[in-house]
């Protein structure tokens, strides 16, 4: 049996059938299957007794002394017998399991697997194991219906019980192995499966977690290989004297983070060598003027710039900004979306082709086909986690590879930084402008709407306005949750003339969503009702309550965004949370959002309690998916294995040299320039 070998025909036991129920779990050959590890253990050891905790998942080993009956009751049944343990007899129940009937044979020894109930001293039964699984960890591996656990079990035994281990090849250098003390690959695969104790598989997992992470940062250090490295980049000699004045003639002085930022940028820029940044910066901490001043600088050196944005809403933010700062100073600039009017579209297409635009602005209208630039030199990416890896790399591909600034104001963690961007050189706002007020949050449950609603009143009359968030639009069914219209109903009955409401989501057409945002700004409304449509790109500094609706629906992250479209004026700003959350989680998400306004903080608590996937979209931000490593929980691995990797790779053609020829074909190739998405 080889590892290239199809499981159908050369696993026993594995058809036709069987065969396309294991591709859906990305299972086709001998390889995938022997390295699709369990996710978890059991631990089927025996214990005393005595020993035993209440509610624990543990193993009786006893002689049958009752007949096994079963007992039906409705839908449901009840299997009851007897086993005697250590003199002890015990009760042992299993529910809805009537087929092990059969398994029970009066005067036989068993072994149970269940829960204990220790003021009962009964068991409720879990399976019956076969004879051996005393010895210590029983595998559970992630399956479908098609596939039960004894099966996988069976499959892999059947596997390691040929030489097919002897063509495990080593992946990692030797000098690795003895640094870090790691196991060997075979004996690692082995004992990923079958080990024969909790520390030999604490010790397999160590190897298989590093080799996942190093081979991944390997990968990543290629990228960044050859973008700083070989790619030559647009190399943008600016007129310094345009920039310094369109500083000093700002109403407001740059933090000194702003300043650090931004000189890392033009530095970048400036030099030959291929600009590849992540700009982070909490909300409101001002990305937008440094990505204007750096738009600015690409026009001072004959290049054009182009900003892509997430939604219309925010492409449209981004352009009132920049036309009304850039502009004047003979800067051109426009807006492309997918609502743009078709005579509109064409006029800009071509002064953009003939150089007359410097500045292109818009949402993925941007990367179409018939958008060409002349000499595009500078390319923004805004909220770079919603775009999808090939979008990116559209825009990217306007032009002769321009300059790459990713911005982003929903704040990254560092463990997912340097996973999800680790090709890329980091700048942070660490910083607030002056006189930035921070925001009250407060969380109420839904019982106290109507104090809340009252409360609101009080706002409007001192001449301040409002959000207020609900996650739906529509009523759904599915989710009892209170959706924007009729949310928007409720506001305009509870208001009536005294106040006026407005409603907005991102069903409505381009124009409809246009007046609705310019009459809120100028304040011909006070209270807009809105999806989350509105977490990015809005700036209304007059509004200075945000009311989230079912706020244990969202993220932290996204909660903070929403938090964020307040708090923009000289005003004491509120944020109020109104939920009945049922899961831990979601109370912790309230608690925390009322104990901290500092969004590096949060996004590292979304990570913990909701995963890298749910934080961002997995498909839609390019995350790898890790088999056995654990970003949040295995960060100070991740961390060496990317200073290894950045190691090795500053190694002249370290590929080249015979300490480094364990990395197999594979890695080689993946390395040597495919690129990863």
């Amino acid at each position: 049996m080889k590892l290239e070998d199809s499981i159908q025909g050369n696993v026993k036991g594995i058809g036709e059938k069987k065969s396309l129920a294991f591709q859906t779990l990305g299972v086709e050959t001998v390889k995938d299957l022997l390295f699709h590890f369990p996710f978890r253990y059991e631990d089927t050891s025996i214990k005393p007794l005595q020993e035993l905790a209440d509610g624990e998942k543990v193993t009786l080993k006893g002689s049958l002394i009752t007949e096994a009956s079963v007992n039906y009751y409705g839908r449901g049944n009840r299997l009851n017998f007897r086993m005697l343990v250590e003199g002890n007899p015990i009760p042992v129940n299993f529910f809805n399991q009537p087929y092990l009937k059969n398994k029970i044979k009066l005067g036989g020894e068993v072994l149970i697997y269940g829960k204990w109930d220790r003021a009962r001293s009964s068991l409720t039964g879990m399976k019956i194991l076969d004879e051996g699984g005393e010895d210590g960890f029983s595998p559970i591996y992630h399956t479908n219906q098609s596939i039960k656990q004894y099966e996988w079990v069976k499959f892999i035994r059947q596997v390691l019980d040929t030489d097919v281990l002897k063509d495990v090849e080593e992946t990692l250098p030797e000098e690795l192995i003895q640094k870090y003390r790691l196991m060997a690959r075979r004996d690692a695969v082995l004992n990923m499966h079958f080990p024969k104790d909790a520390l030999v598989y604490e010790q397999a997992l160590r190897r298989m977690k590093f080799e996942e992470l190093f081979l991944f940062q390997m990968k990543i250090q290629s990228i960044r290989h050859q973008e700083k490295e070989f790619g030559k980049g647009v190399e943008m000699h600016y007129d310094t004297f345009v920039v310094q004045a369109f500083l000093e003639n700002l109403p407001f002085q740059l933090t000194d983070a702003q300043v650090r930022v931004l000189d890392e940028i033009l530095s970048d820029m400036d030099s030959p060598n291929h600009m590849l940044r992540l700009l982070q910066g909490d909300v409101g901490s001002g990305k937008t003027i440094i990505a204007m001043t750096a738009m600015l600088a690409a026009k001072t050196a004959g290049f054009q710039s182009a900003l892509m944005a997430p939604t219309e809403i925010l492409a449209l933010q981004h352009f009132e900004e920049v036309s009304a700062s850039l502009d004047r100073i003979g800067v051109n600039s426009s807006i492309l979306t997918g609502n743009t009017k078709e005579k509109e579209r064409k006029e800009t297409l071509i002064r953009l082709k003939e150089g007359e635009l410097d500045v292109l602005i818009g949402t993925h209208a941007l990367i179409q086909d018939d958008v060409e630039y002349k000499n595009l030199g500078l390319v923004i990416t805004d909220e770079q986690h919603r775009f999808g890896v090939n979008q990116r790399r559209r825009l990217r591909e306007k032009g002769e590879n321009p300059d790459i600034l990713a911005m982003t104001a929903t704040p990254i963690p560092r463990t997912l930084a340097i996973t999800v961007f680790g090709e890329m050189d980091v700048s942070i706002i660490d910083e607030m402008p002056a006189g930035r007020q921070s925001v009250l949050t407060k969380w109420v449950k839904h019982k106290q709407m109507p104090t809340v609603l009252e409360w609101l009143q009080t706002e409007i009359e001192k001449g301040n306005q409002a959000y207020v968030i609900s996650p739906l639009i529509e009523e759904s069914e599915a989710l009892d949750l209170k959706n924007a219209t009729d949310l928007f109903n409720d506001l305009q009955s509870f208001f009536g003339v005294r106040a006026r409401v407005d409603l907005l989501h991102g069903k409505m057409k381009g124009e409809e969503k246009k007046e609705v945002m310019r009459s809120f700004k100028e304040h011909e409304t006070d209270i807009l009702c809105s999806t989350t449509v509105i977490e990015v790109g809005v700036n209304v500094p007059n509004a200075t309550v945000m009311m989230i609706v079912d706020a244990d629906r969202f993220g932290l992250a996204q909660l903070h965004q929403l938090r964020g479209r307040v708090g923009r004026g000289n005003k004491k700003s509120y944020c109020i949370l109104i939920a009945n959350p049922k899961s831990e989680n979601g109370k912790k998400r309230m608690s925390i959002m009322t104990e901290t306004n500092n969004g590096f903080v949060l996004s590292e608590k979304d990570l913990e309690l909701r995963g890298t996937g749910d934080v961002f979209g997995t498909k839609q931000s390019g995350l790898p998916v890790f088999h056995v490593a654990d970003i949040v929980k295995d960060f100070r691995m991740l961390e060496v294995a990317r200073n290894e990797a950045a190691r090795i790779w500053k190694m002249e053609k370290w590929w080249m040299r015979p300490e480094f020829t364990q990395l197999d074909k594979e890695l080689a190739a993946s390395v040597m320039g495919n690129e990863f998405d």
